[in-house]
C-alpha cells in the first residue's frame, strides 16, 4: 500500500519542483489555511482524544504552528541562499560557500501526547527545505489523527506531501521502506527500534524521546514563583509531556514550607476539585491510566490520589518517600504524579542527575546566578530552564532536542530547516590560473 506512495514521491521529488523557493512557500501557506480552516475540529479532536481546554489546545499545540509557519515563511529565503565562507590563501583562485539542498523524501512518526503539534512541527521544517514528506499520526489519538490526514489531503497531492491512517502496524510498514531521513518522536524502547530500521539502509534520524526530567528548588530560589511554575508545567497536559518535571529535588530546609505552596498553588490552578475543572486534561487511555494507577501506592502520597478510572482521571498528585527502584524513579512518567526527593547539598542533586541516562530537560530555582552557572555546567540535559519550567520549548530560536538517551539531533524554526536540509560544499576555482 504505501511502498506505491513511497515510489510516486520519489518520481515527484526528482523533478526538482520542491526545491524552489515559491513552491515551499505557497506550501507553507497551505498548511496554515488548512490549520486556520480546521481549527474548530482540531479543538474538538484535542478534547476528545486528551480532554485539553481550547485555551491549552491553542496554546501549546495550534498557536504554535501558526508562529512557526509565520517564522519561517518570514527567513526562509535568507536561509535558503548560498552561504559564502572563506577559503584559505592555499586555495587562491577559488571561491568556498554552503548550498543548502532536502534531503529528499522523508518520513515523520509523530506520538500522542502532543499529536497535533509533534506530527506537524517538523513538517513544517521539511516542507521549508524542499522535501517531500509522508507523516504517520499517532493511533493513540485517533480523532486528531483524523483531522491531520484530513487538512493534509485537502491541502497537497499525495506525491508531495501525505498522511497515512493512524494504525500502529503502518508504521513497520514504513520503516521497510528506504527514506532519506526519518524523523520519529516518542518513547526510548520504540526509538531503538526505529534507529535499527533506518540503520539498516544507512539513513538519518532524528530522535526525540524523552526521560527523567530534574526539577531542583534550593533554598535560596523564589518559592512562590517556583511554585506557580512547576504546577503549570507539571500539570499542562496532565503531565504527558516529554519536558515536564519528573522529579522534584527539594531543599530540606524550604521542604514543608514548598509543599505547602505546591498544594495551594494545585487549588488556584484546578480548584479545590480538579476533577470539575475543565482546564485539567485527561489520560490518553486506559493502559496509561493503569499504569500510572499502580505507582501510586510506591510511597507516601501526601496530596491527591484520587482516581476515576471511567474518566480516565488521575488527580495531581505529590508523593515522597519513594524507593530508588521504583518505576517513579526510573521510569519516565508521564502523567500528573510528582515524586519529591530531599536533598542538603547541591553536589547530591548533581551526582544524582550525572550518574542517570541524559535527560531532556533540566530545571533549576535559584536566586543565585553563582550557582546557576555551576548547574549549567556540571550537568547534561537537552536543555536547561533558570526560574522556569518547559518554557525554552516555545522559543523557536532556541534548538530543541536531547542527548544520549533522550534523543539524537534537534529542530524549530532554523535548527527544523537545517535538520531537514543537507548542507553541500562547493568549491569554485577559476580557470584563468595555471
Amino acid at each position: 500500500m504505501y511502498s506505491d506512495l513511497h515510489q510516486r514521491q520519489r518520481l515527484f521529488y526528482v523533478e526538482h519542483i520542491t526545491r524552489e523557493l515559491p513552491y515551499r512557500l505557497t506550501a507553507l501557506d497551505r498548511l496554515r489555511e488548512g490549520i486556520k480552516d480546521h481549527e474548530q475540529e482540531l479543538t474538538e479532536a484535542l478534547h476528545s482524544d486528551l480532554g485539553k481546554s481550547a485555551f491549552e489546545s491553542y496554546a501549546t499545540e495550534i498557536g504554535i504552528l501558526l508562529n512557526e509557519i509565520s517564522y519561517m515563511q518570514n527567513n526562509l529565503r535568507q536561509w535558503s541562499a548560498d552561504r559564502r565562507v572563506s577559503t584559505p590563501i592555499t586555495l587562491f583562485g577559488s571561491r568556498s560557500s554552503i548550498h543548502y539542498e532536502p534531503r529528499g523524501v522523508v518520513l515523520i512518526i509523530a506520538p500522542w501526547n502532543y499529536p497535533l503539534q509533534l506530527a506537524l512541527l517538523p513538517l513544517i521544517g521539511a516542507i521549508a527545505a524542499g522535501n517531500c514528506a509522508v507523516v504517520k499520526p499517532s493511533a493513540d489519538a485517533p480523532h486528531t489523527a483524523t483531522v491531520i490526514k484530513k487538512i493534509i489531503d485537502e491541502c497537497y497531492e499525495d506525491e508531495y506531501i501525505a498522511a497515512t491512517l493512524p494504525d500502529n502496524n503502518i508504521t513497520e510498514e514504513l520503516l521497510k521502506l528506504q527514506w532519506d531521513y526519518i524523523f520519529y518522536t516518542g518513547g526510548e524502547e520504540y526509538g531503538k527500534h526505529v534507529m535499527e530500521a533506518a540503520a539498516r539502509h544507512l539513513t538519518p534520524v532524528t530522535l526525540e524521546l524523552g526521560g527523567k526530567t530534574p526539577c531542583i528548588v534550593d533554598k535560596d530560589a523564589d518559592l512562590r514563583t517556583a511554585a506557580r511554575r512547576i504546577i503549570w508545567g507539571k500539570l499542562v497536559n496532565c503531565g504527558q509531556t516529554c519536558v515536564a518535571p519528573d522529579y522534584l529535588m527539594l531543599h530540606t530546609s524550604v521542604k514543608e514550607r514548598f509543599i505547602e505552596l505546591l498544594q495551594q498553588e494545585i487549588r488556584n490552578q484546578y480548584g479545590e476539585n480538579p476533577i470539575e475543572s475543565p482546564d485539567y486534561p485527561r489520560i490518553v487511555n486506559l493502559r496509561h491510566f493503569d499504569r500510572l494507577s499502580a505507582m501510586l501506592g510506591d510511597g507516601t502520597i501526601i496530596s491527591g490520589g484520587a482516581t476515576n478510572r471511567e474518566q480516565r482521571y488521575i488527580a495531581p498528585t505529590l508523593i515522597t518517600d519513594v524507593a530508588e527502584t521504583s518505576p517513579l524513579l526510573t521510569t519516565e512518567i508521564f502523567g500528573p504524579i510528582l515524586p519529591i526527593i530531599p536533598f542538603d547539598d547541591i553536589d547530591d542533586c548533581v551526582e544524582y542527575i550525572n550518574t542517570r541516562p541524559t535527560p531532556l530537560a533540566l530545571y533549576y530555582f535559584t536566586q543565585s546566578k553563582k550557582q546557576a552557572r555551576y548547574i549549567i555546567n556540571h550537568t547534561e540535559s537537552g536543555g536547561i530552564c533558570i526560574n522556569d519550567t518547559v518554557v525554552h520549548v516555545a522559543n523557536n530560536r532556541l534548538p530543541f532536542g536531547g542527548v544520549g538517551a533522550s534523543g539524537i539531533g534537534c529542530y524549530h524554526g532554523k535548527h527544523s530547516f537545517e535538520t531537514f536540509s543537507h548542507a553541500k560544499s562547493v568549491v569554485k576555482t577559476t580557470t584563468r590560473l595555471y
